[in-house]
C-alpha cells in the first residue's frame, strides 16, 4: 500500500486540528518571511498575535533601502502601524527564557516592546511550563485570517536572503555585528487554518495572562501580503503540537506521533531538512525503515555542526550518536546525510535552522519542532502539515517545493533538479550527479566512535524527552555505582570546565564583550574597592541574586574584577553560603507539604536520598546547572538533610567553580589593562587547563 493510497493525518492522533486554507504559500528564508510580515501586518485591522521563542524589537525588517531602515525595525514598525489604525490590537507572547540565554537576548524587552510602545501594543513573557521546558512555537496570526508557522522567530540573527552570500552587508545583528549564512522557512496560510491558529495563541494568552482575548470580528480585509502569489489554493492543513504534561494540563505529542507515522506511511522517499537529529525516537524509526530491503531512501539535511556553546557541548554528541546509527542500519544504501557547502565561508557554516518534511510528495510538513527529544515532549512546538491525497496538484506542488529547496542547497535551477530527479535511478542518485565543486551538499561527516556527552552523566539530561522532575535528577546524578570519591572528583572538575565556559561565552558573545575595557573597569572597581562596607554589598547581591534565580557565575565573575584574587574568593564563597543558608531556611519554615507541591509528589524519597548521600548529594547539585539552586536549597531544608551537610557540601561543591571563575577573571582583567605576553599566557594556561579537565573528565568517566 503506498502513501497516496490511504490518509496519514487524522485528528486527535496525529495532529490537533485538519481544517482548509483557502491559500497556502511556501516562504524559505528570512528575507521573504520578513518582508510578507511587514505586508501582512500594514494591512492587519482588528488583531496581530505574535508568539515565540524569542524577539527582539531592535531587528531590522527590510534591509534593501538604507534610508528606511529604522522605519521598519521591528518595535518602531509595530507601534507605528498600531498606532495608525484604531481599534487595532497587538499581542505578543514569547517565552520567559532561562538565565543561560540571558546574553542572547535583547535587553529589557518588556520596556521596549511593552512600555515604549502604543498602550493597544501587549506584550507578556510566558513561563507556564515544567522546569526545563521552553516555548518554542513560532506563530504569527493577522486578523484572524492569514497565519504563518515555521521555524522563525523574529528576533535578530535570522534575517538572510536565499543567495546566503558569505560578505552580504545587511546580514547583520543590531549591535552591527556580521553573523553567519542563516537558513530557514516559513508556511502562509489563509482560512479556517489561520482562525485555528489564532484560537491556539489565545489559549496561550489566557494560560500565561490569566486574561481572555476575543476572536477579531469578521470583516472584508485581506491582509495576505501581495509579493507572495499562493503555491496552493484550497487545501486541508493539519496542525500538529508539542505540549508537555503541565499542572492540570495533560501531555501532547501529536508532533512525535506524526513524525513516526510519516517514516512509516513512507513508500519512496523522505527528506528532511532540521537544525538537529538528537530525537532517538525519531532516529529508531529512519533505522527501522533502512533496515527494510525494500524501504524508502532517507535524506537528511542539517547543519555542519550546531550553533552555540550549550548546543555544541550537548547535542553534537547525541545527534553523532544517532547519525552512526542511521549508517550502520543503512544495508542497502539508501540513506544521505548532508550539509549545505557554500565557497568563501571558511571555518563558518550555512546554519539550517529549517524544520521542514516532506514524505513521497504526499506529504508537506513546515513548522517549530526539531527532531530532538524536547521538541517531542518537553517544550511547546506547533507544525503545519498538508496532505496530497491523491490530488495531482497538490503533489506538483510538494514536489516543487522539494525542487526548490534542493536548487538552493545545490547551486542550481529547481528545473533542474525535477528534471534530473525524474531521469535518474533515485532520489539520492539525483543528488549526487548534481553536486559540484561550488555550493553544494555535502556529506555529513561524524566520528565512528559513538560519542558521549563528556560534562552530563546522562544524555537525558541534555536532551530530555519529558520534564526531569528533582528525584530523577538525583538517581540520574547519583547512581548506586559510582563512589563518592569519584563523583566529587568528577563534580570538581564539572564546575570548573561549566563556569570558565560560560562565563567566556558571555564575554565571547554577550554584552560584557563592550563593557569591559580599561577605563570602564578601572571606574567600577575605584568605587566599590574604597568603600569600607563593600562586603556587605556583595553579600547582599548573592542572597538577593539568589532569591530571584540570577546566576551565581555572574556575580562571582564581577566580584572577582572589583577586589584581589584572595579576597574575592572569600568574598564570593560567603555570599554564595549566605545565598544558599536562607533557602535553606525557606524551606525549612514552609515545611515538606509546602515544598511537595514545587518540587513533586515524590519528595519524600527525593530528600532521603538526598539526606542518605548528605554532603556528596549538595556537591554534585552544585555543579550541574540543570536544577534551580534555591528549589534545591529549600527542599534541602525541607527534608532530611543535616544543615551542616548542606554547608559543607556547598563550600565543598562550588569551591572549585569560584576559584576557577576567580582566576579566569583575574587574569582577564589584568590582560585588559595591561596586554603584555605574560598576562596572555596565564590566561591562555587557565583556558587551556579547563581544555585538559575536560578531557580527562570524558576519559574517565565517558563510556567507549
Amino acid at each position: 500500500m503506498t502513501a497516496a493510497s490511504q490518509g496519514l493525518l487524522v485528528e486527535g492522533r496525529n495532529c490537533w486540528r485538519i481544517s482548509r486554507a483557502d491559500r497556502a504559500a511556501f516562504l524559505i528564508d528570512g528575507q521573504d518571511y520578513f518582508k510578507a510580515f511587514v505586508q501582512a501586518v500594514s494591512k492587519a485591522q482588528k488583531s496581530i498575535y505574535i508568539c515565540g521563542w524569542d524577539i527582539d524589537s531592535r531587528v531590522y525588517l527590510l534591509r534593501d533601502d538604507p534610508a528606511h531602515l529604522e522605519a521598519y525595525r521591528l518595535g518602531r514598525f509595530l507601534d507605528a502601524v498600531v498606532s495608525k489604525t484604531p481599534g487595532l490590537q497587538a499581542y505578543i507572547l514569547v517565552w520567559d527564557f532561562a538565565m543561560i540565554y540571558a546574553f542572547e537576548r535583547e535587553p529589557l524587552p518588556l520596556f521596549k516592546l511593552g512600555w515604549r510602545t502604543h498602550r493597544r501594543v501587549h506584550f507578556r513573557m510566558d513561563d507556564q511550563h515544567p522546569i526545563g521546558a521552553s516555548h518554542h512555537q513560532k506563530i504569527v496570526v493577522i486578523d484572524d485570517k492569514i497565519a504563518f508557522v515555521g521555524g522563525l522567530d523574529l528576533t535578530k540573527r535570522r534575517w538572510d536572503t536565499r543567495e546566503h552570500r558569505p560578505d552580504d552587508p545587511r546580514r547583520v545583528d543590531p549591535g552591527g555585528q556580521a553573523y553567519q549564512p542563516f537558513h530557514d522557512i516559513q508556511m502562509l496560510v489563509e482560512g479556517e487554518t489561520a482562525r485555528d491558529l489564532g484560537h491556539l495563541f489565545r489559549l496561550r494568552w489566557e494560560r500565561a495572562t490569566g486574561r481572555k482575548l476575543s476572536a477579531p470580528r469578521a470583516d472584508d480585509s485581506n491582509p495576505w501580503p501581495p509579493d507572495f502569489p499562493p503555491h496552493l489554493t484550497d487545501v486541508k492543513a493539519a496542525i500538529a503540537r508539542t505540549e508537555p504534561l503541565y499542572k492540570e494540563r495533560p501531555e501532547v505529542r501529536e508532533v512525535e506521533a506524526q513524525y513516526l507515522e510519516a517514516i512509516a506511511w513512507a513508500s519512496k522517499y523522505i527528506y528532511l531538512e532540521n537544525q538537529f537529529l538528537s530525537s532517538w525516537a525519531v532516529t529508531k524509526a529512519l533505522a527501522g525503515r533502512l533496515e527494510e530491503p525494500e524501504g524508502p531512501e532517507i535524506v537528511i539535511v542539517l547543519p555542519k555542526q550546531s550553533k552555540g556553546w550549550i548546543e555544541e557541548s550537548t547535542v553534537n554528541s547525541l545527534q553523532a550518536r544517532n547519525i552512526n546509527h542511521l549508517k550502520e542500519a543503512d544495508r542497502y544504501g539508501r540513506l544521505g546525510v548532508y550539509f549545505p557547502y557554500l565557497p568563501g565561508l571558511d571555518e563558518n557554516f550555512i546554519n539550517v535552522h529549517a524544520k521542514a518534511m516532506v514524505v513521497d510528495d504526499c506529504l508537506l510538513r513546515i513548522g517549530s519542532a526539531n527532531l530532538s527529544n524536547r521538541s517531542m515532549g518537553l517544550d511547546t512546538e506547533c507544525d503545519l502539515s498538508i496532505e496530497a491525497s491523491g490530488q495531482a496538484r497538490v503533489e506538483a506542488a510538494i514536489a516543487s517545493f522539494r525542487y526548490d529547496l534542493l536548487g538552493e542547497h545545490l547551486g542550481v535551477l529547481p528545473e533542474k533538479v525535477g528534471e534530473t530527479i525524474k531521469a535518474g535511478r533515485s532520489f539520492l542518485d539525483a543528488i549526487e550527479k548534481l553536486r559540484g565543486p561550488g555550493r553544494t551538499l555535502k556529506p555529513l561527516q561524524v566520528e565512528k566512535k559513538q560519542t558521549h556527552l563528556p560534562i552530563l552523566p546522562s544524555p537525558e539530561l541534555a536532551d530530555p524527552e519529558k520534564p526531569v522532575n528533582l528525584d530523577r535528577l538525583m538517581e540520574i546524578i547519583l547512581p548506586k555505582d559510582i563512589d563518592s570519591r569519584g563523583m566529587f572528583r568528577a563534580a570538581a572538575l564539572m564546575a570548573f570546565v561549566l563556569v570558565v565556559g560560560a562565563l567566556a561565552a558571555a564575554w565571547r558573545w554577550g554584552p560584557l564583550a563592550e563593557w569591559l575595557n580599561p577605563e570602564a573597569i578601572t571606574r567600577w572597581t575605584s568605587m566599590l574597592r574604597d568603600n569600607s562596607i563593600a562586603p556587605l554589598y556583595i553579600t547582599a547581591a548573592f542572597i538577593a541574586g539568589g532569591l530571584v534565580m540570577f546566576p551565581v557565575t555572574i556575580l562571582i565573575g564581577a566580584t572577582a574584577l572589583v577586589f584581589n584574587p584572595f579576597l574575592s574568593m572569600a568574598y564570593s564563597l560567603i555570599g554564595c553560603l549566605f545565598s544558599a543558608s536562607i533557602s535553606y531556611s525557606l524551606g525549612h519554615n514552609l515545611g515538606r507539604e509546602t515544598i511537595r507541591k514545587i518540587a513533586g509528589k515524590r519528595l519524600n524519597r527525593l530528600s532521603k536520598r538526598m539526606a542518605k548521600s548528605g554532603v556528596v548529594s549538595i556537591v554534585i547539585v552544585r555543579n550541574l546547572p540543570l536544577a534551580p539552586f534555591p528549589i534545591v536549597n529549600m527542599i534541602a531544608g525541607a527534608s532530611h538533610i543535616r544543615f551542616r551537610d548542606f554547608v559543607i557540601g556547598t563550600l565543598l561543591g562550588m569551591a572549585p567553580g569560584v576559584a576557577a571563575i576567580t582566576l579566569l577573571a583575574d587574569r582577564a582583567h589584568s590582560f585588559i589593562k595591561d596586554p603584555h605576553g605574560g598576562n596572555l599566557a596565564l590566561l591562555g594556561g587557565i583556558i587551556a587547563a579547563a581544555a585538559l579537565g575536560g578531557l580527562w573528565v570524558k576519559r574517565r568517566f565517558g563510556a567507549d
